[in-house]
């Protein structure tokens, strides 16, 4: 596995998950743009959005309103950081708000048709309690979606996960390098099968809202993984 440290361009102070999200909150839904990963979810061809759905890392609950519009029924949401849950709980999308791991979420097992975890593995030093956490919760026939960050796109960049502080200071979260190849040998020891990969390069699109990016251009930023658990006949 690849440590973002050798890859760091900021020198960011960093901190850990649930602080820096704790910090971030304030300021997290004008920074964190759609074409980062509501367009890459929109853009899935082998997905059914429908039945019962865990959002794991569910932040401040921007997945499952795109979830709720696209026609999931009920959505129980995840996520480590409890400012980031009452920022959800008041848009009131989710049928129930948890606060926990998302390796470890206290979920019922083989509940739910839909899994889903966006910008969440970057934070995880470990990817195989998350895709046997996901597999566990999953009914058989139930699909995962996972949206990351591209990890060309962190070595490339050396850029963390970061916001700006009430001071006016850049902050690094907790960053890991996930090579998709990592990504797949975890999913499958877990049991999951690929059903579809979709990778975002940086384009005009995206240089519209992020001009300083130009000398990236045409190098994935993001990807989503649709991840499927066979049925009772395999």
């Amino acid at each position: 596995m690849a440590d973002f440290s050798d890859f760091d361009t900021r020198g960011y102070r960093t901190v850990d998950v649930r602080s820096g999200y704790g910090e971030w909150v304030a300021t997290y839904e004008r920074t964190v743009e759609d074409a980062m990963d509501i367009e890459l979810l929109d853009s899935l061809e082998h997905v059914s959005w429908s039945g019962e759905a865990a959002d794991l890392g569910c932040g401040t609950g921007r997945t499952a309103a795109w979830l709720r519009e696209r026609g999931v029924g009920a959505i129980d949401g995840v996520d480590l950081t409890p400012e980031m849950l009452e920022v959800a709980r008041s848009r009131g999308v989710h049928r129930r708000l948890v606060e926990a791991d998302v390796a470890s979420t206290g979920l019922a097992s083989a509940h739910y048709d839909l899994v889903v975890t966006s910008l969440v593995d970057e934070h995880l030093a470990e990817l195989r309690p998350l895709y046997a956490e996901t597999f566990r919760l999953a009914k058989p026939e139930a699909t995962y979606v996972l949206v990351g960050y591209h990890p060309h796109f962190i070595m490339a960049a050396g850029m963390p996960t970061h916001y700006d502080s009430a001071s006016g200071e850049p902050v690094a979260i907790e960053t890991h390098v996930h090579l998709l190849s990592e990504h797949t040998a975890a999913a499958l020891g877990a049991g999951w099968r690929l059903a579809e990969l979709k990778e975002r390069v940086i384009d005009d699109a995206w240089l519209e809202l992020k001009p300083k990016w130009e000398r990236l251009r045409n190098q994935p930023l993001a990807f989503a993984a649709v991840w499927r658990k066979a049925g009772p006949d395999g």
